[in-house]
C-alpha cells in the first residue's frame, strides 16, 4: 500500500512539472484530476474543479462542437493538436492547442478522457516576432543604406551589402576588425566620443561626418547610431546606418520609423513588398506606391495578383511554388499592371521569409522599374540590326570594290599593251617609215586614254572628299560645246559616227569653271560615242530654257535597261561588269558629270526607252545674270608641243637640274629641255642632287617628291635652309592630292605639277619661273 501511495505521489509530481495543462475526466466530463499547469492556465484550483464538469472551460459558442468531439473520444478515437479556445476563470478567452486521449481500464474499455492543453498565445507572439525579425534581416540585406553593428569596443559585428558598396570592404574583411579603419586621421577622437554617448544610452541622429573608403577616397556621409540592448536592457553595442550625403534630401524627407525596418523600407528607392504564401500583401513601402500607383491602405490585405497582367496567369503560382521550395528568384524581368491600367517593365528579386525554426512563412519582394533599361536594350538591338545591315552593305561594297579593282586592272593594262608593243617594235627597228606615224599615234592615243582614267579616279577622290576646286568665271557654254566636239571628233570619225549640232545663236553664259564644264560635255559625248554602233548618230543641243541653259546629248545607241536607269549616275556603275563586256571604262564618267553639274548648281537626268532604243542625257545649268564679254573669255583648248617650243626661248642657256628616280622620266625631260636650248643635268637621288647643286649651281630645279631614301621635301629643305638658296623649284610628282600641293608649296617649291603633264604645259610652267632666276655673278 505504501508503494502505491509513493507511486501516485511521484506521478503527481511529474504531472505538476509539465508545462502543458493536463486534466483527467470521466467519460461524462467530470474532472478527476488537474495539474498545476492547468491551474495556472485556467485560473481554477484543483479543489475548485475536481467533481465539476470540464464544460465550464468551454465557450458557449463551441460547446456543441466540443460535445461531438468528446463523443468520438468516448468511442476510442484520439484527437491530437486540435486548435480551439477555452474560458479562464476571469472569463477571458484564450487560444489553445488541445489533445484528447481516451483512458482505458485493464480490459480496454474507455473509462475516462485525458485533456492535454497548450496555450497558443505565447507561440503566436513568438511566430510573429520571428517573422518580423527575419523580414527585418531580409530587408536589411537588400537595403540601399549601409547598416553596421559593433560592440562597445568598436569591433564590427555585422556588415550588410550596401556597406560593402559604400565603403569598398567586404563583410569578411570588416567583421571582427575595429571600426576606426574608416575614420580619417584628422578625426582621432570621434569614435571614442560616439561610443561614450552610446554607453550613456544616447541615440545619435543625422550626424554629418567623413569616412575613408578602401580605395583611400574620403567621402561625406550622414550617420545615425543607436544603442543595442540585450533582453535585460543592458547596452551591449551600437547599430549604425550610413548614407552618402548626396542622398540627404531623400533621407530628410523620410520619416524615422519606430524601428530600423520602417526607416529602411520607407526610404528605399525600390519597391519593397512582403506577402504570405497565399500571395496576400502584408507590407507596401512608399516606393511601391510610386511604382504601382496603389496606396498601402488600398493593397495591404489584398492578393498580389491584382498587379499581374492577364497574359501571365501562371506566373504568381510558379513564383510561390519556388518560394515554398526555399528558392531565391533574382533579377527576374517581367511586367506588372499599374493602378491606371498601364504596363510597366520591372525586375524582381524575391526571397523566402523564414521563422526561427527555418519554416518558410512568406516572401519579400524588391521591384525596380526597368522601362528605360528595356528602351535602351531595344535601341541596342536596333543598333545591332543597323550594324549587321551596315556589315552586309560593307560586304557588298567590298565585293564591288574587288570587281572595281579588277576593272581598273583591265582598263589600265589594256592601253599599256599597245604602248609597250609599238614601243618595242619601234626600238627594234621592225616598223617601216610608212607605219611609224601610225605607231606614234597609237602610243599617244593609249597614253592619253590611260591618263584620262587616272584623272577620272583622282576627280572621283576629290569629289568624295569635298576637295574638288571650282574656279568660277563667266563661261560661254557654246564655246565649251565647240571645244568638246573638237576633242571627240577624231574618235567619232574613226567609228563613222555622225555628230549633229544644234546650238542656239548668241552666247549662253553661265557662271562656272570652263575646264570642268568641258569635262561634263566631253564625258557625255564620249559616253554616247562609246555606246553607239558604227554608223550611228549622236546629237548635241544647246538652248536657253527660261533662266537655264539646257544641254542635251542624244544618241541612237544600245540604250539603258530600265533596272539600271535609276543607278546610271552612281559611282562605278556599269551595265556589264563581266570580263566579257564589250565596252571599256571604269563606270565613273557619268558620276563625275553629276557631281560637276551639281557643283555648278545644275541638274542632270537620263532617259531611255530600253535596250537598243538609244539614250538622252539632259544637263540644266543656271544662266548668269552677268554680261558676257567674248574678248575676256578663253576657249578651252589642248596645248600643242609646237606652240610650247615656240614660247621656250627664255630657257635658252639656263641650267636646269632634274631629280627623279625614274630613268625614263629623266631622259624625257633632258630631251625636252635640251630642245628648248637649256643645259640639263639629271640625278636619281636627293643626295646626288645636292652634290650636283653644290658643284654645278643650277638656275632652276625640277624634282620628284616620292624618292627612295631622302624625299623631295627633305631635298628642298636642305636647299632652302642649309644652303640659303632661292632657286626657282618645281615639284613634278605623281602625288596629286590637294594636301600634297599645299605641302609642296609650304616646304619651298614655287609650283606643284601633277604627273602626267603635257610637254608644252611643262615648258610653259618652267618658263614662267625664269623671272625668279638669280642672274648675279657666282663666285
Amino acid at each position: 500500500m505504501s508503494d502505491e501511495t509513493d507511486g501516485a505521489r511521484e506521478l503527481a509530481t511529474i504531472l505538476d512539472s509539465i508545462e502543458e495543462s493536463i486534466i483527467s475526466t470521466t467519460v461524462d466530463g467530470i474532472v478527476l484530476t488537474m495539474n498545476q499547469s492547468a491551474e495556472r492556465m485556467f485560473g481554477y484550483t484543483a479543489r475548485e474543479m475536481v467533481g465539476s464538469s470540464i464544460s465550464v472551460l468551454t465557450p458557449l459558442d463551441r460547446r456543441d462542437h466540443e460535445r461531438q468531439v468528446f463523443d468520438r473520444v468516448r468511442r476510442g478515437e484520439r484527437f491530437e493538436f486540435y486548435e480551439t479556445q477555452r474560458l479562464k476563470k476571469d472569463t477571458r478567452v484564450i487560444d489553445v492547442e488541445l489533445t484528447l486521449l481516451p483512458r482505458r481500464d485493464v480490459l480496454g474499455h474507455v473509462v475516462g478522457i485525458v485533456n492535454i492543453a497548450r496555450d497558443l498565445m505565447d507561440r503566436k507572439r513568438l511566430d510573429q516576432a520571428e517573422r518580423d525579425q527575419f523580414l527585418l534581416a531580409s530587408l536589411i540585406s537588400s537595403a540601399d543604406d549601409a547598416i553596421v553593428s559593433k560592440n562597445l569596443d568598436g569591433i564590427v559585428t555585422s556588415w550588410n551589402r550596401s556597406a560593402e558598396k559604400l565603403f569598398g570592404y567586404t563583410a569578411e574583411e570588416m567583421i571582427g576588425k575595429p571600426i576606426h579603419i574608416l575614420i580619417p586621421p584628422d578625426r582621432p577622437e570621434e569614435e571614442t566620443q560616439i561610443l561614450e554617448r552610446i554607453r550613456r544610452g544616447e541615440r545619435i541622429e543625422h550626424y554629418e561626418t567623413q569616412r575613408i573608403r578602401k580605395d583611400g577616397r574620403v567621402m561625406d556621409i550622414v550617420i545615425t547610431v543607436s544603442p543595442l540592448k540585450d533582453a535585460l536592457g543592458r547596452i551591449i553595442g551600437a547599430s549604425k546606418i550610413a548614407r552618402d550625403i548626396t542622398d540627404r534630401k531623400r533621407w530628410e524627407k523620410a520619416e524615422l520609423a519606430q524601428s530600423f525596418l520602417g526607416a529602411l523600407v520607407a526610404s528605399a528607392e525600390d519597391a519593397i513588398v512582403s506577402k504570405t504564401l497565399e500571395g496576400i500583401v502584408t507590407s507596401w513601402n512608399p516606393a511601391a506606391e510610386r511604382l504601382f500607383g496603389y496606396r498601402a491602405e488600398e493593397i495591404v490585405g489584398k492578393s498580389i495578383v491584382i498587379l499581374i497582367p492577364e497574359g501571365h496567369p501562371n506566373e504568381e503560382p510558379e513564383i510561390l511554388a519556388r518560394i515554398r521550395r526555399g528558392e531565391r528568384i533574382e533579377h527576374y524581368e517581367t511586367k506588372r499592371v499599374r493602378k491606371d491600367g498601364s504596363l510597366v517593365d520591372i525586375a524582381l528579386t524575391v526571397s523566402p521569409i523564414k521563422d526561427m525554426l527555418g519554416r518558410i512563412i512568406g516572401a519579400s519582394k524588391i521591384a525596380r522599374d526597368i522601362t528605360q533599361q528595356k528602351q535602351a536594350e531595344a535601341r541596342e538591338r536596333e543598333a545591332l540590326r543597323q550594324a549587321q545591315e551596315a556589315s552586309r552593305m560593307a560586304e557588298e561594297a567590298n565585293s564591288a570594290k574587288d570587281e572595281f579593282l579588277a576593272t581598273i586592272s583591265h582598263e589600265l593594262r589594256t592601253p599599256m599593251t599597245a604602248i609597250l608593243g609599238w614601243t618595242r617594235m619601234l626600238m627594234s627597228g621592225e616598223v617601216g617609215p610608212e607605219n611609224q606615224r601610225k605607231a606614234l599615234e597609237t602610243i599617244d592615243r593609249n597614253a592619253r586614254s590611260q591618263a584620262q582614267l587616272i584623272e577620272d579616279l583622282l576627280d572621283i577622290s576629290r569629289i568624295v572628299s569635298g576637295k574638288l576646286r571650282i574656279e568660277y568665271k563667266l563661261v560661254d557654254m557654246a564655246a565649251v560645246v565647240a571645244a568638246s566636239l573638237e576633242a571627240v571628233r577624231l574618235t567619232a570619225e574613226t567609228k563613222r559616227i555622225r555628230i549633229q549640232t544644234n546650238v542656239a545663236p548668241g552666247s549662253v553664259p553661265v557662271l562656272g569653271d570652263a575646264e570642268r564644264l568641258q569635262q561634263v560635255v566631253w564625258n557625255l559625248l564620249s559616253n554616247s560615242i562609246k555606246f553607239t554602233p558604227a554608223g550611228g548618230v549622236v546629237e548635241i543641243q544647246l538652248q536657253r530654257a527660261e533662266s537655264r541653259a539646257e544641254l542635251q546629248v542624244i544618241d541612237n545607241g544600245i540604250g539603258i535597261r530600265s533596272e539600271l536607269l535609276p543607278h546610271i549616275f552612281d559611282r562605278f556603275t556599269q551595265g556589264d561588269s563581266s570580263i566579257t563586256r564589250s565596252y571599256g571604262g571604269l563606270g565613273m564618267g557619268l558620276a563625275i558629270v553629276k557631281s560637276l553639274t551639281e557643283l555648278h548648281g545644275g541638274t542632270v537626268t537620263a532617259k531611255s526607252e530600253g535596250e537598243g532604243l538609244g539614250a538622252a542625257f539632259t544637263v540644266k545649268l543656271p544662266i548668269s545674270s552677268l554680261r558676257y564679254d567674248p574678248r575676256r573669255q578663253t576657249r578651252p583648248e589642248t596645248s600643242s608641243l609646237k606652240t610650247g617650243l615656240n614660247q621656250a626661248h627664255e630657257l635658252v642657256g639656263l641650267k636646269i637640274l632634274v631629280v627623279d628616280d625614274e630613268r625614263d622620266t629623266c631622259d624625257l625631260l633632258r630631251l625636252l629641255f635640251n630642245e628648248c636650248g637649256a643645259i640639263v643635268q639629271t640625278t636619281a637621288t636627293a643626295a646626288d642632287a645636292l652634290r650636283v647643286f653644290d658643284e654645278w649651281r643650277p638656275d632652276i630645279l625640277v624634282s620628284d617628291i616620292g624618292m627612295p631614301g631622302t624625299d623631295g621635301y627633305e631635298l628642298i629643305r636642305a636647299i632652302r635652309k642649309d644652303r640659303g638658296s632661292r632657286i626657282p623649284a618645281v615639284a613634278l610628282t605623281a602625288m596629286a592630292r590637294i594636301e600634297d600641293r599645299i605641302k609642296a608649296l609650304s616646304r619651298g617649291y614655287q609650283l606643284h605639277v601633277p604627273k602626267p603633264v603635257e610637254p608644252a604645259e611643262l615648258i610653259s610652267i618652267v618658263s614662267s619661273l625664269v623671272g625668279l632666276v638669280d642672274h648675279r655673278p657666282r663666285e
